[in-house]
């Protein structure tokens, strides 16, 4: 019996690898007399990923969104321009960073002795990177983007630091400078796992007959007549269909000015008939569809208001207090139009 192939972003040690490990465990029932189970292979980038996928080799899993820094911008493009991919299932993965040196070395302490002018180098994936601000401001470091977060480990060279997933330091015979250097406790990364449409139909039909009961898509739409409301619009047929949208945001659309795709995430699935008629509603009047990503919908937190990060800066308004304190309505009027 055959192995289903699953390519990753390499080297070894990525959040992707981790994420690939855990879709393997979590889809090997999915395969049914397909396949026995799942050989991982890494790959040196996304687009060697879409490629694989695209010409039927394998499955691929690519990182799709992060809780600190949003989504992977430059794979959500590469999926609205891919010609036959779709995502099928989300795997998320709890990130952590430690620092690493290469084995016998630590250039911080080292230069912070010396008080060396040069600041060492830290290397990472650019998410990683905006993950640690604190860690680098703090020591003065200079921040070089690396690949991907295992590949900065793997690559280190002495006077050095790279961040990474705590595995990389046992992979790679690194020293561990520090333990979770990351900003923000409770970060994670959602990854997707992508399969040609085809297939992500099938598997979809075998999450349905397993008794999957909810879905959540991903779709990406372009007005095709533009003008005032055309946005409002689109979000009106969506609302008037009773679908729950939990993501929305627009891409340029590359190298024309002006123009966008919105990428949209909602609580429900294409074959269901009240979305079926928003697409074909939309259709209609001149948006331009496609599907990115249909797959099983799991619960999400939803902590209270008050447990929120909010922004420094900004105003919350107790509509309670303003009717009982109607007398500051006024001032907080003139603050909101500043």
């Amino acid at each position: 019996m055959t192995r289903k192939r699953l390519f990753y972003l390499g080297p070894e040690g990525t959040f992707t690898h981790q994420a690939a490990m855990e879709a393997a465990e979590r889809l090997r029932p999915s395969l049914g007399g397909d396949a026995d189970g799942f050989d991982l292979i890494a790959l040196p980038d996304v687009p060697a990923i879409m490629d694989a996928v695209q010409s039927g080799r394998g499955w691929g899993v690519i990182a799709w969104e992060n809780n600190v820094e949003g989504y992977v911008v430059p794979n959500l493009d590469a999926l609205i321009d891919a010609a036959d991919i779709a995502g099928f299932a989300r795997v998320r993965v709890d990130v952590t960073f430690d620092a690493f040196a290469v084995a016998g070395d630590d250039p911080i302490a080292r230069a912070a002795a010396d008080g060396d002018a040069d600041p060492v180098v830290v290397s990472a994936h650019p998410h990683g990177l905006a993950q640690c601000r604190r860690f680098i401001a703090e020591h003065g470091l200079r921040a070089v983007p690396a690949s991907s977060n295992a590949a900065a480990c793997r690559d280190l060279e002495p006077g050095r630091v790279a961040f990474g997933p705590r595995i990389c330091g046992e992979l790679y015979g690194l020293d561990t400078l520090a333990e979770r250097v990351q900003d923000f406790e409770g970060a994670h990364t959602e990854f997707l796992v992508l399969a040609r449409r085809d297939d992500v139909r099938d598997l979809s039909r075998r999450f349905r007959d397993a008794g999957t009961g909810e879905f959540e898509t991903i779709i990406t739409l372009i007005p095709l007549v533009t003008g005032p409301g055309v946005l409002a619009n689109m979000l009106d047929v969506m609302r008037d269909a009773g679908l729950n949208m939990t993501s929305f945001m627009s891409r340029p659309i590359k190298g024309t000015d002006g123009t966008y795709s919105f990428i949209d995430t909602l609580d429900a699935a294409p074959w269901e008939p009240r979305f079926r008629d928003v697409l074909e509603t939309l259709a209609i009047h001149g948006i331009w569809l496609k599907t990115l990503a249909v797959y099983p919908r799991r619960d999400r937190p939803s902590p209270p208001v008050d447990a929120w990060r909010l922004p420094e800066g900004g105003i919350h308004l107790d509509a309670m207090r303003i009717e009982r304190d109607w007398e500051h309505a006024d001032t907080v009027g003139r603050e909101l139009l500043w």
